[in-house]
């Protein structure tokens, strides 16, 4: 399998280099030169495995002979080892409601189970060819701690994750900053986190810095963290069909940045029986007012009970853009063209309906998010983070579709315990932190206060 660039400015690469490169370097997003199709009959096969032989099975495609079947599988063994759960990602049922819990991962966050894989990835691909890893990254309050979790400690690899000052949850911030192994570099923004994210780009695109510091990415814009959220869409159907072809299952998906439903998405054009995908935001609705009007367009970032939510320009946007033009880059780049010049795109007629093909979405108020939380807690006794509350609501109207609980209730206990009067119990990996030491610089929200951070930070590199 080869990848290629939304722009169109990328030779084809293979994975591992797709992987190392993460954000092209003509400033588009990779994606597969295919999208492989799985036959029904071994996806009734799959339903039967376990997670960790599910991985397998769904990344090979994508790997190819970039790295042997043997050390794949220990990488992916190696990877969910780190989750409390047996199933990784299991199902539960509620109030009449399949949840498909996420956060059973060492941040409590559904980042892990890409994060803890790209992380793996990452030292094997370093150890194999040598050389050093600069990983950086932007975070509206999962993101960042997975991707600290995957790679802190790792030989040959320094992070750098941007998290907008004041604006993630108190547990997400020393998820974070307590972390104090010497690779771990913590960057409190005095912004937004589309800033967080515009520094990112806007340094990715600087090809000598790129280059120079050897830049790798984390964030959603690394296709290997868009594979890996495929898994769990095969997992939850396999459970939930029984590997039966004809049986069809919805998924409601919170989603600030698109990378996880855009997952979605794929698992759907790889053959898995999707029914509807629900888009499930907050207050900050510019992806439900897309596919309500076909026009995408941003607006102010408001703070709400969701932040990971709190996201108008969602980077991986560009990729669905990408399918949705027929796979035509020069149509991609006018169409980005036309939102730097205008503050928004627009598509036709033609390709609103597809839109509504592929997905139903709805914004979810904070009031709401807060309803939501209370009458799931009265009737089952099931307590809900913000952002599954979100998607819980923006499902409201359709009682078969699994709602993904995306993040642990205990990472987001001040809202929980303002609806229902009790804090969710902790899981262990969130125990203590409040109390630990950290340790976070504070910075303009500036790519040349970023990179000259970065700079002092590693000292001097040779060209």
């Amino acid at each position: 399998m080869r990848y290629l660039s939304t722009r169109g400015g990328v030779e084809p690469v293979g994975f591992a280099d797709a992987v190392m490169m993460g954000l092209g370097t003509d400033g588009g997003l990779l994606v597969p030169e295919q999208i492989p199709k799985i036959p029904a009959k071994r996806l009734k096969d799959w339903s039967q495995l376990s997670f960790q032989q599910l991985a397998v099975e769904v990344l090979s495609p994508f790997v190819g002979d970039s790295i042997p079947h043997a050390d794949l599988v220990e990488l992916v063994e190696r990877s969910y080892a780190t989750f409390l759960h047996p199933e990784v990602t299991p199902l539960a049922e509620h109030g009449g409601r399949q949840w498909l819990e996420l956060f059973h991962g060492p941040t409590a966050a559904f980042k892990d189970v890409a994060l803890q894989l790209l992380g793996n990835l990452f030292e094997y691909l370093i150890a194999r060819e040598g050389g050093v890893l600069r990983i950086l990254g932007a975070t509206s309050g999962d993101t960042g701690s997975a991707a600290i979790y995957g790679v802190r400690g790792k030989a040959g690899i320094d992070i750098f994750i941007l998290h907008p000052k004041g604006r993630v949850s108190p547990i997400q911030e020393r998820q974070m900053t307590t972390v104090l192994d010497a690779n771990v570099h913590n960057i409190a923004v005095l912004g937004t986190f589309d800033d967080a994210q515009r520094i990112v780009k806007t340094l990715f695109n600087d090809l000598p810095f790129k280059q120079r510091y050897r830049l790798g990415a984390v964030n959603s814009i690394n296709l290997a963290r868009i594979l890996a959220q495929t898994i769990y869409y095969f997992y939850a159907w396999g459970r939930i069909s029984g590997g039966d072809p004809e049986h069809r299952v919805s998924f409601s998906v919170p989603t600030g940045n698109f990378g996880d439903v855009f997952a979605g998405w794929l698992a759907k054009r790889m053959g898995l029986p999707i029914d509807r995908l629900i888009i499930a935001t907050n207050r900050n609705d510019i992806l439900s007012r897309f596919v309500a009007s076909g026009v995408y367009q941003a607006g102010e970032v408001f703070q709400t009970l969701s932040p990971a939510m709190d996201i108008q320009l969602a980077s991986n946007f560009e990729r669905y853009l990408y399918y949705l033009l027929d796979e035509d880059p020069a149509a991609v780049r006018a169409l980005l063209a036309e939102l730097e010049q205008t503050g928004q795109l627009q598509v036709d007629g033609e390709r609103r309906r597809r839109v509504a093909e592929d997905f139903d979405a709805r914004a979810v108020s904070d009031a709401e998010t807060l309803a939501e939380i209370r009458q799931v807690y009265a009737t089952s006794g099931y307590i809900l983070c913000p952002h599954t509350a979100v998607g819980a609501r923006a499902a409201a109207d359709n009682a078969e579709a699994v709602v993904l609980a995306t993040a642990h209730p205990a990472k987001f206990d001040a809202a929980v315990v303002e609806v229902i009067g009790i804090e969710p119990p902790p899981p262990r990996s969130l125990q203590g932190l409040l109390e630990r030491e950290t340790r976070c610089a504070e910075l303009p929200a500036d790519a040349e206060a970023i990179s000259g951070f970065m700079r002092e930070t590693l000292g001097a590199v040779e060209d």
